[in-house]
């Protein structure tokens, strides 16, 4: 037999069978079908030439070579727990700094309380937060997490669609005191708006509802996100905000909840030739985990 040919896999199928006495019952204990064990065996048995099991109504009898492999099939199975057992515990030891980049909204309001759970599950890996509205360059290595709003296109990128940003038009409760409440998208218009000011993802949105603005519309323009959430909270007017954001502050009120605003996506980014860290891969996939409720 070519040792470089056989199949360790098929290791575990016999030791069930030989401690259980069946197919039914080795199946059983491995979670899988009794077909499967039974050609697990018969492969091992034509790789190894012998006959391991005299097959009875009463069940599997064990041969003298069933026996005499046992041995050493066992020691096998102890090394392969061990193995797997020291790649756990690496797992769980990983250690270090991991950079994430997410915009300001993002990383001041949505991923705090979502890095706390972090570090209280890993404690030995320290976050580096790079809360800025320009993207990272992953490929330049300006961080190893990123967290965008629309999914980058370079192949070397591994993404992962995690939620989607619902937005709303909301008003500090003192302006619309002031001002009253719109009914209408139309009454909108009448009212002072928090807009950008070179980003036109606002002005694109009110076209697409048949308003062509001009950014003279807006009472205050501003391409800092955070600015912009502190003057919709400040009561310079109604501003379009995410809504993990704006429910935050309890004086923020929705302004026509009906109106049709699209959501963002949200997506995970990291390069492929770095996901298999230790650290970088638990910091991802608890991201991947922790970010939809957080989104909803």
């Amino acid at each position: 037999m070519n040792t470089g040919d056989f199949n360790w896999t098929l290791i575990r199928s016999f030791l069930a069978a030989l401690d259980r006495g069946s197919l039914m019952a080795a199946a059983r204990a491995l979670a899988t079908t009794q077909p499967t064990v039974g050609r697990h065996i018969g492969e091992l048995e034509t790789q190894l030439g012998v006959l391991l099991f005299e097959r009875t109504g009463r069940g599997l009898v064990p041969t003298a070579h069933a026996h005499r492999l046992a041995e050493a099939a066992r020691a096998m199975a102890n090394a392969a727990d061990q193995l797997a057992r020291q790649a756990s515990g690496a797992q769980k030891s990983a250690r270090g700094s991991v950079r994430i980049s997410a915009s300001q909204p993002v990383a001041c309001v949505l991923l705090p309380p979502v890095l706390l759970q972090l570090r209280q599950a890993f404690p030995d890996i320290q976050i580096e937060l790079v809360a800025s509205n320009a993207l990272s360059n992953l490929l330049q290595r300006e961080a190893d997490i990123a967290l965008r709003m629309a999914r980058p296109d370079q192949s070397t990128l591994l993404c992962r669609k995690v939620g989607q940003v619902a937005l709303g038009a909301y008003a500090h409760r003192d302006y619309l005191r002031r001002r009253g409440t719109p009914r209408t998208p139309e009454g909108l218009l009448a009212h002072d708006l928090v807009g950008d000011d070179r980003n036109t993802l606002i002005l694109r949105g009110f076209a697409a509802m048949g308003h062509h603005l001009q950014r003279e519309h807006f009472a205050l323009r501003t391409d800092d996100l955070s600015a912009y959430q502190a003057a919709v909270e400040a009561g310079l007017g109604v501003g379009f905000l995410a809504r993990y954001a704006a429910r935050r502050n309890t004086d923020l009120v929705p302004v026509l909840p009906a109106l049709s605003i699209p959501s963002l996506p949200m997506w995970l980014a990291v390069h492929r030739e770095i996901r298999s860290n230790p650290r970088i891969r638990q910091v991802w996939d608890f991201l991947a985990q922790a970010l939809p409720p957080a989104l909803s």
